[in-house]
Formats: structure tokens, sequence, C-alpha cells
């Protein structure tokens, strides 16, 4: 399962949105700016306050950096 924790304003987080999208990936969004029980756990999971926050079958990854995300999703099977 592919999580993306955002903020409305964040743009990496718009970038990885698309960067799913063209790639036809299923994801769960979760708005932390809204919903301080989703900030929480992304804060547990990452340690940081910054968005993104994406998750890929438990490896978890601050900002968007495509290259480590391509990783990640061959690593779980999603490439």
């Amino acid at each position: 399962m592919i999580k993306i924790y955002t903020t409305p304003v964040c743009v990496y987080c718009k970038m990885a949105k698309e960067y799913f999208k063209s790639r036809g990936l299923q994801y769960e969004e979760y708005d932390v700016a809204a919903d301080q029980e989703k900030l929480n756990e992304m804060v547990a999971k990452s340690h940081q306050r910054g968005v993104p926050v994406i998750d890929v079958d438990g490896t978890i990854m601050v900002g968007f950096d495509r290259d480590y995300l391509e990783q990640a999703l061959q690593g779980a099977g999603r490439q």
C-alpha cells in the first residue's frame, strides 16, 4: 500500500501525486493540516513534520526523491 501524508500547499506533495497518477499507482492521501491523528501517525513514522512523507509498504521517505521512490516501488514489486 502507498500512503502519502500531505498539506494543501505543498508543491512536492503535488509532484509526488502526479508521479503516482502518471504510473497508474493507487495511493491513499492524508492531509495532515486537517487531520491531527494522521499528523501524529506521520511524525511517529518519519520523526519529522515535513511533507510529503511517503510510505511504500513500510519504506518511509520524506520529500519527493524520484530515484529513491522508484527503488522503493521496485522493492515492493510495484514496477
